[in-house]
Order: structure tokens, then C-alpha cells, then sequence
């Protein structure tokens, strides 16, 4: 068996023996999987897979959701204009004005023509017709208090990318966790089979 193994060849002594060293832990490693598959399976199966499930569909759900608010939007605008008025209005005197005009006065029959000057006194309350030809400059701030309506898809905004990459991530290892057995039954039915099922009672009349 030595001159077997060694053959008077270091080499291919190193090689036997390597060989017959990774046979054993291959074996080893085998033995040690089925005996931790039991304990591993229910793990996976109860713990791993429905919080991984989880963040996945959150992960979805986020990717499509809206973000609805409605904002109180509270400021104030300047604004800056000249506002052209032309119209006709009536006015009131708010106190007496005094008028002093001239004044042509024919005298009836043929008693000739007086040129002076007439003074006289517009008393208080008088209303006068006028007509109002200006431009009326507008120069102030208007204060806003507007209850405003958002409604923003949240995939369109900075978030949707960082989402998506997240559901990306989470997706096959989803699915992976999904194909595994969910039982250490299920896990024996992949490897040696389903067993056969029993064969239906003989009738006794047979």
C-alpha cells in the first residue's frame, strides 16, 4: 500500500494524498450540511424569508406611492404698477371753495356789454360731474394665505432612484428564499422523492 502511495514519486505522492484529503472534506462538508439543513430550513423558511419578503413589497409599494399634502402656503408678493383710470364720477365739495372768474354780461335791450369779474362761493356738499383722465401708481405688498393641494409621485422625485435600487437588490434574493424548501419534509421529498402512495384496500369479495 506504501509503495502504493508513494511510488518512489514525491509528486505523486502529494498528489494521492490530495486527493484522497479533499474526498474527506467533501464528505465532511456533505455531513455537515444535511445535519444543519433541519436547524437552517425552519430559519430561512419562518424568519429570513418573510422579512426579506417584506422589504421587498415595501420597497414596490414605496416605489409607487404619491406623496398627497396639502400645503399652507403663507407670503407676501410686491407688486409695482401704474393703474390708467378714465371715467366719469361725481365728487364732493368738503369744504366751501371760493371762485373768482371772469365774466362777459349783456345787457338786455341794447343796454351794451359788461366785462368783469365774478366772485362767488362753492359751498360745502356741492356735488360737481367730473372726469377722471390719470394714471394711479400702485406700489404695495399683498399678503397670501393659499391652502394649495400636492400630489407628487414619489418615483419622480430624488427618492424614486434610491428605491428602485433597493427593489432591485431585494428582488432575487427574494425569489431565491422563495425556491428553497419550506419544510424539512419538503426538503426530504426533493432529495429521495415524494413517497409512493399506499395501494388502495383489496376488496374483500375479490
Amino acid at each position: 500500500m506504501s509503495n502504493y502511495f508513494w511510488q518512489n514519486k514525491p509528486w505523486q505522492a502529494f498528489k494521492n494524498f490530495a486527493i484522497i484529503f479533499s474526498f474527506i472534506v467533501n464528505i465532511v462538508l456533505v455531513l455537515v450540511l444535511l445535519l444543519a439543513a433541519p436547524l437552517i430550513i425552519p430559519i430561512v423558511s419562518e424568519i429570513a424569508h418573510p422579512i426579506v419578503g417584506g422589504l421587498t413589497e415595501s420597497f414596490v409599494e414605496m416605489g409607487e406611492a404619491n406623496i398627497v399634502q396639502t400645503i399652507n402656503v403663507e407670503d407676501e408678493i410686491p407688486i409695482s404698477f401704474n393703474l390708467p383710470l378714465n371715467q366719469q364720477t361725481t365728487v364732493v365739495l368738503s369744504e366751501p371753495v371760493p371762485l373768482d372768474v371772469q365774466a362777459v354780461v349783456t345787457l338786455a335791450g341794447g343796454g351794451g356789454t359788461i366785462f368783469g369779474n365774478v366772485a362767488l362761493t362753492l359751498p360745502e356738499g356741492t356735488e360737481l360731474p367730473v372726469q377722471l383722465t390719470l394714471d394711479v401708481p400702485v406700489d404695495q405688498t399683498i399678503p397670501i394665505n393659499l391652502p394649495v393641494d400636492v400630489n407628487i409621485p414619489l418615483d419622480e422625485t430624488e427618492l424614486g432612484q434610491p428605491f428602485n435600487r433597493l427593489q432591485a437588490l431585494f428582488s432575487p434574493l427574494n425569489d431565491l428564499l422563495g425556491g428553497l424548501p419550506a419544510s424539512n419534509e419538503e426538503l426530504g421529498d426533493r432529495i429521495l422523492g415524494p413517497a409512493p402512495e399506499p395501494d388502495g384496500m383489496v376488496d374483500a369479495d375479490q
